[in-house]
């Protein structure tokens, strides 16, 4: 019987796995990073790796203390191996790498943990790929895990980190937990102190819930816990302090930390209840499972509060309390972004295996719950076949024939074909009383990954990204002198990345251009891989085809040297642009890049 259920457990996450690597790893860098903040990590990681300071972060010459170290040490390992240049030409798989992986790994954790605690009415391996692909198909989960950024690796190594804490509370065994602190270190190292914030919630809320708390801390091993997470995660922050002082306590714990949470930062303003819209969002085409899955895990622990709870049987009120602890702690943030609600999104894949288990009986439930589904998948198929009305409202000044490209490269027909064919598939499993239509339509959103997520990123990348690579590679070509180069208008980061050069963003108001002017003089930095020639004659300008037309750029002498899509490369002389930044100042504007943060996107 053992025998059998480890064949069976192995199988369960080699599914698993291969389903992960489909929706993960599969074309992860054929396409290159999206701006505005892949690129920051990218190049902060890259640096890492190619000047051998694995202490502190820097972009375009200046530190960046936005987020702890763990995700530009993973991409600057990747960034490290060995011909890395020929296998990531984009630089983009190795940029990646940390984001995918530690979704997929927590895929496998979330299986895993189905498998070897079946919850209550539950009798069968399905459960597990059902929970699993419940998190990997949310559409932010597929958005983030393919992305350059923190967030998603926060997610994983978060995740992981609770449900090894509640197996080490479910199980029999006496083992350590140390690989649950291990974990929360590395969620520390992330992101900040909010990884250990959210797992205290979490923690909290559910030792509350159980009449063996003593039992339940005893299991945990606080003490011993917290020295390993601190160990871990704290070393790196008192030598940032030591080196760099003020400047990193302002930044990261002042700004990035203390600021964002109490007040708006970069206008992300929005309501209280913000979360649960994106809580709707993040669990679409299968959000009525969500909140049934939500209904009967109250529902069961109101009912087990009055008897004998068995521990084992308690993952979905764990998973409640890991929701609500994401919700209530971001819902109170006076900065509110999708991507926080990232942490939530496992407990919420297993809240809706529960709805799963719970739908086996062909009752009322199951009727309401699946035509309510029907009726959503239904809609976004209307929706896709009344598009000739929603895509004359797209205007994106970035992609600007963005909607004839989304007609000509096939992409709204594959999906109205793929809607249509999903909602038939829903109906006629419906009318046959299928038990495992969630499964099977999760199954062919998997299919759809290949079918319409490829050419949606393809078309993003040639109409965004493209243009900004072959102005990257002109500038390397035709640059003299080590001249500096500055960007106008529409800030892009990735020219940074692709260049290797300084990159002084300015904005195309009169103030930006007196702002480039000063700081070329003034604000002189260099980095590992470029010092450019302050003193050089000319400088070269990307600026986009809009500020380009305004007044103060038009009229400046330049020459130009090429254009890929909205932008343009010039070459200014730096005497024809002070004398002109002389005349705007006369004219009554002033400077004001000493106020502000240049760098800030």
């Amino acid at each position: 019987m053992i025998l059998l259920n480890s064949k069976k457990r192995l199988i369960t996450s080699l599914i698993v796995l291969v389903c992960g690597i489909i929706i993960f790893i599969l074309g992860l860098g054929t396409t290159g990073l999206v701006d505005e903040t892949p690129p920051l990590f990218a190049a902060a990681g890259r640096a890492m790796s190619e000047s051998s300071d694995w202490l502190t972060p820097k972009v375009n010459g200046i530190f960046r203390f936005d987020k702890p170290p763990l995700i530009y040490w993973l991409m600057g390992f990747f960034y490290s191996l060995p011909k890395n240049e020929i296998w990531d030409s984009f630089g983009t798989l190795s940029a990646r790498l940390p984001s995918a992986l530690a979704s997929l790994f927590l895929m496998l954790m979330i299986g895993d943990t189905l498998f070897c605690w079946p919850q209550k009415g539950d009798r069968q391996f399905l459960t597990p790929i059902v929970a699993s692909l419940g998190f990997a198909l949310s559409p932010l989960i597929i958005i983030w895990s393919r992305t350059a950024v923190s967030d998603a690796l926060l997610t994983g190594t978060l995740g992981i980190s609770l449900l090894l804490f509640w197996r080490r509370m479910a199980s029999d065994k006496n083992d350590q937990c140390i690989s649950a602190w291990v974990f929360l270190g590395l969620a520390i190292l992330t992101k900040g102190p909010v990884a250990f914030l959210l797992a205290t919630l979490t923690l909290t809320f559910f030792l509350l819930s159980q009449s063996d708390l003593k039992g339940m801390l005893r299991k945990i091993n606080l003490t011993k816990g917290f020295l390993i997470t601190s160990l871990i995660s704290i070393p790196w922050y008192i030598l940032e302090l030591i080196k760099e002082g003020k400047p990193f306590w302002d930044n990261f714990f002042g700004y990035h930390n203390f600021q964002r949470y109490t007040s708006v930062v970069n206008n992300h303003a929005e309501p209280f209840w913000f979360f649960l819209y994106i809580m709707i969002l993040a669990s679409l085409p299968f959000t009525p499972f969500l909140y049934h899955g939500i209904f009967t895990a109250l529902k069961d622990f109101l009912k087990s509060s009055k008897e004998n709870s068995n521990i084992t049987e308690t993952l979905y009120l764990f998973s409640l309390c890991w929701l609500a602890s994401v919700l209530i702690f971001f819902s109170i943030s006076a900065t509110k972004l999708p991507s926080y609600w990232l942490p939530a999104i496992p407990a919420a894949a297993i809240l809706l295996s529960n709805s799963f288990i719970s739908l086996k009986n062909l009752n009322k439930s199951y009727l309401y719950i699946w035509i309510f589904n029907i009726l959503i998948l239904f809609g976004v198929s209307i929706a896709l076949f009344f598009s000739n009305i929603w895509l004359s409202l797209i205007n994106d000044p970035e992609m600007p024939n963005l909607a004839s490209e989304l007609i000509s490269y096939g992409i709204i027909f594959k999906a109205k074909l793929f809607l249509s064919l999903l909602t038939l598939v829903a109906i006629i499993l419906f009318s046959i009383k299928s038990r495992n239509i969630l499964l099977y339509l999760q199954i062919l959103l998997l299919i759809g990954q290949f079918f319409l997520m490829s050419p949606i990123r393809k078309l993003a990348d040639t109409s965004r990204q493209l243009p900004l690579r072959n102005i990257s590679k002109l500038i390397l070509d035709i640059r003299e002198g080590r001249e500096t180069l500055a960007m106008i208008g529409i800030r892009k980061p990735s020219l940074h990345y692709y260049s290797r050069q300084i990159v002084f963003y300015e904005p195309n108001t009169e103030e930006g251009l007196i702002n480039l002017s000063e700081r070329l003089i003034n604000d002189r930095r260099k980095n590992y891989e470029d010092q450019p020639d302050y003193e050089y004659k000319s400088l070269l300008v990307v600026i986009d085809e809009y500020s380009s037309r305004r007044q103060q750029w038009s009229k400046i002498n330049h020459q130009k040297l090429g254009k890929f899509g909205i932008y343009n490369l010039w070459r200014i002389q730096k005497s024809d642009l002070n004398k002109y930044s002389k005349f705007l100042v006369k004219s009554g504007y002033k400077s004001d890049w000493k106020n502000r943060k240049v760098e800030k996107f």
